[in-house]
């Protein structure tokens, strides 16, 4: 998994923001990527700002959060964390003991490690495992403001629908199409395959770019499994998985794990594979 690039700014970045003045807690949540914001959002009906850590169109394996972030950190009544991605492990801890007043909950508690299968931490992109994260959101929403559990718990019904329609929609069409593996440049589908009998050939495998050796092998497995579609995110360098598409016809398909839209986006996916 990725370090933060500027991992040795972070001592340097802490004690500038702990040398000012305590900061009076907001109702507001941090949260450290989109789809928990979008999951967060359902859930409170608007009870909380929701902030996020990692912004759109940065990894959230090398992401540093800016002074205003850390403030408005300081300002949350809580922070939910969604497992071991690359930020909350070069982060998290630090940003416990300089925030002692904000409360701290792990939305990915129960849920397996795939590590085995693939460095992929990626969970949220399984409806299986999102249903996991929401109910996590919604006691720790009942813990900091019990007051408003009716709210929690009607949106939690809502939101569990949702997620179960967009598992039925994944379910339907991934049954009739023939594509069963595809490649993908950065391992962020691993729950997403495991849940729907998919096989995920990543092309880059504890952050290292592939040697020319291990392209050779990713273009032998897309002609013998006859794979036609490569995924690509936009954070990341897309030379290779260009390469594999030149050599075999596979079409590039770029896609945002990380996208806001978490039921679109899951539901797109699906249908890339497809072909719809």
């Amino acid at each position: 998994m990725y370090q933060s690039a500027s991992f040795k700014y972070i001592p340097l970045l802490l004690l500038l923001f702990s040398c000012s003045k305590p900061a009076e807690q907001e109702n507001r949540i941090t949260v450290s990527i989109e789809p928990q914001r979008y999951f967060a959002e359902q859930l409170t009906d608007s009870l909380f700002e929701i902030i996020t850590m990692v912004p759109p169109g940065s990894s959230p394996e090398s992401y540093d959060p800016t002074p205003q972030q850390m403030t408005q950190l300081s300002r949350s009544k809580a922070y939910f964390g969604i497992g071991p991605i690359g930020f909350e492990l070069a982060w998290l801890d630090r940003l416990k003991q300089n925030n002692p007043k904000v409360v701290f909950f792990d939305n990915s508690e129960g849920i397996p490690n795939l590590y085995h299968h693939a460095d992929d931490p990626h969970s949220w992109a399984s409806p299986k495992e999102a249903r996991i994260i929401v109910q996590n959101m919604y006691q720790a929403l009942v813990q900091i403001d019990s007051m408003h559990t009716e709210i929690y718990q009607a949106n939690l019904t809502k939101l569990l629908k949702e997620i179960d329609t967009t598992d039925r929609i994944v379910q339907s069409c991934l049954t009739q199409t023939a594509q069963k593996a595809f490649i993908i440049y950065h391992p962020a589908l691993s729950y997403f395959a495991r849940d729907y009998g998919l096989k995920q050939y990543a092309i880059e495998t504890d952050g290292k770019e592939p040697s020319p050796e291990q392209l050779k092998q990713l273009v032998d497995i897309v002609k013998k499994e006859n794979i036609r579609t490569i995924f690509i995110q936009q954070e990341f360098n897309r030379n290779n998985a260009e390469i594999i598409a030149q050599e075999t016809g596979c079409r590039l398909e770029i896609i945002n794990p990380l996208a806001y839209n978490w039921q679109e986006e899951v539901i797109r996916i699906a249908k890339t594979l497809c072909n719809e």
